[in-house]
């Protein structure tokens, strides 16, 4: 029986010509590298009176987490945190308050790729609450923010909600008093391209 036998030399030109053949161009090596790691950091609690409040996330920050306990006159908990991409701190730039609108029948949703990173509320469920919203940038480029989702109705005077990344907050409804019902948007940062 005749034997076919390949020697070292031939086997590496072999392997040699078949890498050039399947090897992709470098710029297509380094467009299809991981997905980049998209953190939150989350930055110090900061709890205040409800009335008559104003509270805005530190320059650079965007809002995570809410919690409040009592009625109108109780202590509403926030947190913020850092968005980082690859150990980059995403640039957060401001916009304008909202319009103020009546706490005790209030719908907010932020605008198209904008995070929520301060809240003003005015007087008890009848008074006026509005939102300081930002739009979230890395290296120069703005990030989209998908999948936004409204979380389960929580009772005002007694709950506390948090997200983890990369997931932020992006609008709040709230309905009657602090035995009313509140619900939170969120929504996933997403790095394109």
């Amino acid at each position: 029986m005749y034997k076919k036998t390949l020697t070292v030399a031939m086997a590496a030109a072999t392997l040699a010509t078949l890498a050039t053949l399947t090897a992709a161009p470098a710029s297509a090596v380094a467009f299809t590298d991981a997905a980049p790691k998209i953190e939150v950091i989350f930055g110090a609690f900061t709890t205040i009176r409800e009335p008559d409040s104003t509270f805005t996330c530190p320059a650079g920050e965007v809002l995570i987490d809410r919690a409040h306990w009592g009625d109108e006159t109780g202590w509403t908990r926030y947190r913020c945190g850092q968005v980082r991409i690859n150990g980059e701190t995403v640039s957060v730039q401001t916009r304008n308050w909202t319009t103020a609108g009546k706490e005790s029948n209030s719908y907010f949703a932020s605008p198209p790729d904008h995070v929520l990173i301060g809240r003003r509320h005015l007087g008890d469920e009848n008074g006026l609450t509005s939102y300081l919203t930002g739009a979230l940038y890395w290296r120069g480029v703005q990030l989209r923010l998908t999948s936004r989702y409204w979380t389960e109705p929580m009772k005002e005077s007694n709950h506390s909600i948090q997200a983890f990344a990369p997931l932020v907050m992006t609008g709040r409804q709230h309905k009657g008093d602090e035995n009313g019902d509140t619900r939170y948007e969120y929504s996933t940062v997403t790095v394109d391209g």
